[in-house]
């Protein structure tokens, strides 16, 4: 049996990494944060977390532990909420980026809806930094966005890698200008192809200029060119362009979720554990 009280201690360090911002998080010692831990250790009978006087990282247990770790504590709220009667109201401003619309996200949004009826959930979809200036003008209340890797606060959800993705049939050819396919400026995506071509000097040209994400996948289906995605989010009717073509290496992405502090935090915390405690792939 793991108990809750120890796994909210640990999803806290596993999300902070430190031993100390864990105590702050939950208002306790940093030798109770200990003891948790050697606790919820003994009852795994697996090492979960690797600490030194420097840092502290998960083992490979502790990042499985992690996953069980936040769904049983999903599942503890779901159940608390359901038996307790204390259904949560009101309205809940969520953003999300057309891209992290091809993850599990729809069906947690779907679950959510039905574990909390009397939640007014108002879905945007747009580019990460089209939400990101909404979300600060008080427009939303929280937002799943890709951001640079360690670029900001929130809560990191995954962090995946870009890459360059094409139809099978589209042939580069190293004299000739690479045919982008890209969202409309302001895009993250576009930035990084973008930035990436130009510093190693290759020449570049923008082939379909697209609004949302089901207008890259149709552009790059018909081959009218090249885009960037997060590697996990490839379909299975593209592929990764091959390194032997030249291009450059995109760097790696985070998925992170964004809260307004002056939104209410009920909700807000709901759909966040909500979307942490299942697998966004």
């Amino acid at each position: 049996m793991l108990d809750p009280v120890l796994l909210k201690t640990f999803v806290a360090v596993a999300e902070t990494l430190s031993f100390t911002q864990a105590g702050i998080r939950l208002n306790l010692s940093q030798p109770t944060i200990s003891q948790h831990i050697r606790k919820l250790e003994d009852a795994a009978g697996r090492n979960l977390v690797s600490r030194d006087t420097r840092a502290v990282a998960l083992t490979d247990n502790g990042d499985a532990m992690l996953g069980f770790a936040r769904t049983i504590l999903a599942a503890q709220d779901q159940a608390l909420s359901y038996f307790t009667g204390s259904a949560m109201r009101g309205r809940l401003r969520f953003g999300s980026a057309d891209d992290l619309a091809l993850t599990q996200l729809p069906g947690i949004l779907r679950d959510f809806r039905q574990l909390y009826p009397q939640i007014n959930l108002e879905l945007t979809v747009n580019q990460s930094p089209v939400l990101l200036k909404r979300m600060q003008a008080g427009q939303l209340d929280l937002i799943f966005i890709k951001q640079d890797p360690g670029g900001g606060d929130g809560t990191l959800v995954r962090r995946d890698r870009m890459v360059w993705v094409g139809h099978r049939s589209v042939a580069l050819d190293p004299a000739l200008p690479v045919p982008v396919i890209a969202y409309q400026a302001p895009s993250i995506s576009r930035e990084y192809a973008i930035r990436s071509l130009e510093a190693i000097g290759r020449t570049w040209r923008i082939t379909c200029n697209v609004r949302e994400v089901n207008g890259v996948l149709a552009a790059a289906r018909a081959g009218i060119g090249i885009a960037v995605f997060p590697q996990s989010l490839i379909p299975a009717d593209l592929s990764q362009v091959a390194a032997s073509h030249g291009l450059p290496e995109l760097g790696d992405i985070d998925f992170v979720l964004l809260d307004n502090p002056r939104a209410p935090r009920e909700p807000v915390d709901a759909l966040v554990t909500a979307i942490l405690s299942r697998p966004v792939h």
